[in-house]
């Protein structure tokens, strides 16, 4: 086999991952989880430091199983509950036996926020008995960077940028990618059938209960009315936004995550299983598109800051319409279109922090990822004359990428500043 799609396939392992409740609170739980297990004993204090991104996420999303929001209490639920070697799933034993001492704890929990030139930085120093442990996690939600016990270095690692990065990637473009997605042995693909499997069973979870804003559900409702017809675009975003709404308000399912987020993962992987369901799609066929819409959302992604003022959930769904394009009969070219076509139209969407609202931008990139394939079927692309689309999709992602980095940096103070304002004028 081409060893470059041995490479892929490594990619796809590492950012394709199942993900319990919004990741940015969960790297808090697990470093949370890691410094009780370095302690011995259960914390009687936590104090938490978060970059303005992870503290920006965390604010507002629902902690899974716990019907509250914060960091406080996932923090707390991390050291009463949280499974130290599960990544991203270390919220995955939590039980009703285990919220009245978390929010016992919670009452315990300091929460500040320090600048870092990582954006994505979450330090856990837990107290008890006069010893003290010290969890520090960067770059990515999992990559834990230091422990430490009583002042002493247990571990450490180096700051590594990894596949956040298109240097810490295998060579990519979208020509390569589409031809590894359609072609590769089916065998070598077989496991992300499972990023269907487990997105799906949250969909199913937000349309069956009251999550969130309720928009799967609504929208399902409004095609019983006969307001909405029941056609592709219309699956796309009510499968899509029952999945993040039941995510972001607290349900106890994983996501498969893209690129460390199940929003993204969500986006990646509904408007794909939607396509597939409306034209009848084989599981190889399921399975081929869905890998590449992940694949080439991690290549957009990896352009771009790990967390910024970009909504990723959309530029995850120019992979779900790169997805869709071909499970339409489009070729090279068409996929090509679509993916420039997205970056023409949701390209400015702005992340104002995790909460059960990312559905509505989630039901969005969906929306968009039709509507830019059903063109792109047609020949009809955004031209390379306007706004940031360059000739080639790539040189769009990578404009796309550079906007993100270099564009976007006051953008996303200014939002985390506002949220902040604002959490303060409601406290006092």
């Amino acid at each position: 086999m081409n060893p470059l799609w041995n490479a892929y396939v490594e990619v796809l392992h590492e950012q394709v991952v199942p993900a319990l409740g919004c990741t940015e609170p969960v790297a808090v739980a697990l470093a949370a989880a890691q410094g009780r297990d370095l302690l011995g004993v259960p914390p009687e204090r936590l104090t938490v430091r978060v970059s303005p991104n992870i503290y920006k996420n965390g604010m507002g999303v629902g902690i899974p199983g716990t019907g509250m929001v914060g960091l406080p209490i996932a923090a707390a639920l991390g050291a009463v509950a949280g499974d130290g070697e599960a990544g991203l799933e270390v919220l995955h034993a939590v039980t009703g036996a285990h919220l009245a001492p978390a929010r016992a704890l919670r009452e315990h929990v300091t929460v500040g926020v320090v600048e870092s030139d990582d954006p994505l930085y979450v330090e856990v120093l837990a107290e008890a008995g006069g010893h003290a442990s010290r969890v520090v996690i960067c770059h990515d939600h999992t990559n834990v960077v230091l422990r430490e016990h009583d002042g002493a270095v247990v571990f450490t690692a180096p700051r590594a940028a990894g596949r956040n990065s298109p240097a810490g990637l295998p060579p990519m473009t979208l020509g390569e990618l589409i031809t590894f997605a359609t072609e590769v042995p089916l065998e070598t693909i077989a496991f992300m059938e499972k990023a269907a499997t487990l997105n799906a069973a949250l969909s199913e979870e937000g349309l069956a209960r009251e999550y969130g804003l309720k928009i799967g559900r609504t929208l399902k409702e409004q095609v019983r009315s006969g307001l909405l017809a029941d056609d592709l675009l219309t699956l796309a975003m009510r499968l899509s936004s029952a999945a993040s709404d039941a995510r972001m308000d607290g349900a106890m399912l994983p996501a498969m995550s893209n690129s460390g987020s199940g929003n993204q993962g969500i986006s990646a992987t509904m408007p794909v299983v939607a396509a597939a369901q409306l034209v009848g799609a084989d599981r190889e066929k399921l399975i081929r598109a869905v890998t590449l819409s992940h694949i080439v959302a991690v290549y957009i992604k990896s352009h771009q800051e790990k967390l910024s003022a970009l909504c990723a959930a959309s530029t995850a769904g120019m992979g779900a319409g790169a997805g869709i394009t071909w499970l339409l009969g489009g070729d090279a070219d068409a996929i090509a279109d679509c993916i420039q076509n997205m970056i023409g139209d949701v390209s400015g969407i702005i992340c104002d922090g995790a909460k059960t609202s990312c559905s509505m931008k989630v039901s969005t990139a969906a929306s968009a990822a039709v509507k830019a394939a059903l063109l792109a079927r047609e020949h009809i692309r955004v031209s390379a004359a306007e706004g940031i689309v360059a000739e080639s999709p790539d040189a769009s992602i990578a404009n796309l990428g550079r906007l993100c980095r270099e564009g976007m940096a006051e953008t996303d103070r200014q939002i985390v500043k506002i949220m902040a304002d604002k959490k303060a004028a409601a406290e006092g």
